[in-house]
């Protein structure tokens, strides 16, 4: 397995101001910052280059929020008319070169791969109109935007930027391969005929298509603690259906895509339509829980606790 040395600068001292980011032997330059912080972020060297940019705001509250992605020769000209025109984005990121070879043709390209990207993840609303095809590329170009691509995929994450991560967006030849293949975890509630597949990528754990569920969730609980979890729980529900994450069956809602949770026992509630203790739920075919798996290599002598999850 081949590491990452990720840098990360923080122009002001503060993690919420203007922050870049670099990786060692890599071209690519990103800055990143606050609306608030528009005016100097304009004012830097790197958003008056060659680039592609993202825009990302606030969502309705279930999903990770809206993005818009777009590119232009000037990216600080660009970003002052979207600071006029677009509402919605509350922070920016720009992405260039440190050595400047970055052409209109190569921000083109990569913006139409970030916005395959983005959509087949679905884990941000695309704000933009339409998906720009991917431009032809010399085949060395076409190549080098590919790494830089797969670059970004790294940086990105640890900026907090997750809208291109997914099991089906990963670079045919991964930078960073999994240093621990997660198995396949499997939630069966025999009586509802429930049947529920997930795995942990790159650290997630994601509910895998194909698996199924309860057609909605009823439980409103008891406590003012208890009703409000589940009013969350069932507004997520909700959201995944209406956004045809799952498809309501019958008696059954079938997952259509990959759906990434924070944790498995959020993960197992909206399966189950209940709480859930996801560490102790989620069960390999040997038998191996997903609690057990992640405390995998830890010293049986220490003490450590398996339980894990939210009860409620």
């Amino acid at each position: 397995m081949s590491g990452k040395q990720v840098k990360l600068f923080l122009v002001d001292g503060t993690p919420g101001g203007l922050t870049t980011a670099e990786i060692t032997n890599w071209t690519g330059h990103v800055l990143a910052g606050p609306r608030s912080d528009l005016a100097r972020l304009l004012g830097r060297d790197e958003a008056r280059r060659t680039g592609v940019y993202l825009l990302l705001g606030e969502g309705d509250g279930v999903g990770e929020g809206r993005l818009y992605v777009g590119e232009a020769d000037d990216v600080a000209t660009r970003l002052r008319t979207h600071e006029r025109t677009k509402d919605f984005w509350d922070r920016v990121v720009v992405i260039t070169s440190k050595d400047t070879n970055l052409t209109k043709a190569h921000v083109r390209y990569l913006e139409a791969s970030l916005i395959r990207l983005a959509a087949t993840a679905q884990r941000m609303e695309l704000t933009n109109g339409t998906a720009p095809p991917q431009p032809n590329l010399p085949e060395a170009d076409a190549s080098d935007m590919d790494y830089f691509v797969g670059q970004l995929q790294i940086v990105l994450p640890v900026l907090g930027i997750n809208a291109f991560r997914g099991r089906k967006t990963k670079p045919a030849a991964p930078v960073a391969p999994e240093p621990v293949e997660s198995p396949v975890f499997h939630l069966r509630v025999a009586k509802s005929h429930i049947h529920a597949r997930a795995t942990q990528i790159d650290g997630e754990f994601t509910l895998l298509e194909g698996s199924t569920t309860v057609p909605s969730w009823e439980r409103t609980g008891g406590t003012e603690k208890v009703r409000s979890i589940y009013a969350r729980l069932r507004a997520q529900f909700e959201k995944l259906v209406e956004t045809d994450a799952i498809i309501v069956e019958g008696r059954h809602g079938r997952v259509a895509r990959d759906i990434v949770f924070p944790s498995s026992s959020a993960a197992g509630a909206i399966v189950t339509g209940r709480s859930c203790n996801g560490r102790t739920s989620w069960v390999t075919d040997d038998g191996l829980t997903f609690g057990d798996w992640e405390t995998r290599g830890v010293d049986d002598s220490s003490p450590h606790d398996l339980s894990g999850g939210a009860h409620v």
